[in-house]
């Protein structure tokens, strides 16, 4: 279910409305020593409501080879993160269209209000994290969250290294002393949401997925692999817990990579985690972030923001995903958590309005702490039975799609007994800080995970 939306207003300079892309192919060839980078790209693209004398893509500080609107060459200027299109005929209302470019150069982080974002030279490889605006570090895309797109991925480099994406694996076919890795990632994507990471990694697979269950993998360098595996043993219990309380995953498979390299924090992508070196202890003391990052491939990846003011939806939907699997995996409940969020909110400012938090504060703590909040306080509201349900029927009805606040408040509302009009008044409009909410929440008669003695 795909929403019509306008420029974004934390990032104006971001994406182009006036079309869509409905897919990307993507042809990189990349050098980890000398961080160099070429690439071709092949858009197929729909223009809008009205005709199309010139558009715009991102795409950072490289080198343009050629571009071709429909297989002609055509005029473009390339300035400020932005590639300007100007076809020699102009695209009619609602007509397909396609775009070829070829770039080239060194690729690096593009520069944002969080510090620089994107692909990333490691010590040996490339990683590539791109929430909210990095995509363009690495290609040419509209970079707006709700210009959702298939791509497919092909990517040479010397095969010492491995290449992980997104999606899955369709071939990867040696040469020489290069290697090339192709996938197709068929399901919507948002353009931040393309993940890519090149490093030297040992490949694992968590679990047996069984006849019809999630293919799930780690790619991890090979010294942490016992970390690893106690870390992260208990993701394919999220997995089946997260089905069940959410609906089907929404992807053809899972995969992690462990980087050699440190992260602030884990990083999801479509189909994808990242997670740093420093998230891996041995001990599951990030297991929670296991959590988070597996909700959110329904949260913010399947089901999509339509610009930034709503990252709540994506951040505090995962955020009470932590809390559902501690409550469901013998740890403390729901309920315990949601007091000691509210505990430190409550001693934090109180200038956040989670329905349009502003650029400068949309990856706040609080919002994570109250986002999770309003999901428990709408549990509280409208008791177990009617919130699993209307979770499962918020990630049906727009799976693949785009979402906003108002679209979630209409949408709960048709589970509710009674007007929640006050509940997400105060919670999601207004700054001040609501009363903890409580209610009886344990899920009642159903089975821990793992099951007891597993």
């Amino acid at each position: 279910m795909q929403q019509t939306v306008g420029a974004d207003p934390y990032f104006p300079a971001n994406g182009d409305p006036r079309y869509r892309v409905h897919r990307y192919e993507l042809a990189l060839d990349y050098r980890p020593g000398p961080n160099r980078l070429s690439g071709t790209a092949r858009l197929n693209a729909i223009a809008g409501r009205s005709p199309l004398a010139e558009f715009q893509l991102n795409l950072a500080d490289f080198r343009i080879g050629r571009v071709r609107v429909d297989g002609r060459t055509t005029h473009y200027t390339h300035r400020g993160g932005r590639l300007r299109i100007r076809p020699g005929k102009a695209i009619r209302t609602g007509a397909a269209f396609t775009v070829e470019i070829h770039w080239s150069g060194n690729p690096k982080p593009v520069r944002s209000p969080f510090g620089g974002i994107g692909w990333e030279e490691l010590e040996d490889g490339a990683l590539v994290a791109s929430q909210p605006v990095g995509a363009p570090s690495w290609y040419p895309c509209n970079d707006r969250p709700a210009d959702k797109a298939s791509y497919q991925i092909a990517v040479t480099t010397p095969s010492a290294y491995s290449v992980v994406a997104g999606g899955r694996l369709l071939t990867r076919t040696a040469k020489a002393s290069t290697t090339t890795w192709v996938y197709e990632q068929a399901a919507p994507t948002s353009s931040y949401l393309v993940g890519l990471s090149i490093g030297k990694y040992q490949t694992v697979l968590l679990g047996d997925p069984g006849l019809g269950g999630v293919p799930q993998a780690g790619h991890i360098p090979a010294r942490l692999l016992t970390e690893f595996s106690r870390d992260f043993a208990r993701q394919p219990a999220m997995m089946t817990l997260f089905e069940e309380l959410f609906g089907p995953y929404p992807f053809g498979e899972y995969a992690v990579v462990v980087t050699e390299e440190e992260l602030d924090v884990p990083v999801e992508a479509q189909g994808l985690s990242l997670f740093g070196a420093n998230h891996v202890d041995g001990g599951r003391g990030f297991e929670r972030l296991v959590a988070h990052e597996l909700a959110h491939q329904w949260f913010g990846n399947s089901v999509s923001i339509a610009d930034w003011r709503h990252i709540w939806l994506n951040e505090g939907f995962a955020k009470y995903a932590e809390w559902l699997w501690s409550e469901r995996s013998g740890g403390r409940s729901a309920q315990a958590l949601a007091g000691l969020a509210h505990r430190g909110l409550a001693g934090k400012p109180q200038d956040l309005r989670l329905a349009d938090p502003g650029r400068k504060l949309m990856f706040d703590d609080r919002l994570y702490e109250r986002g999770g909040l309003v999901l428990h306080a709408v549990r509280c509201a409208l008791g177990d039975e009617a919130f699993f349900r209307m979770l499962r029927g918020w990630v049906t009805v727009h799976r693949g799609g785009a979402v906003t606040t108002a679209a979630f408040e209409a949408h709960v509302a048709r589970y509710a007994a009674e007007p929640l009009d006050a509940l997400f008044a105060s919670w999601v409009h207004e700054t001040a800080l609501p009363a903890l909410p409580v209610a009886g929440v344990a899920i009642p008669d159903r089975p821990s995970y793992p099951p007891s003695g597993g």
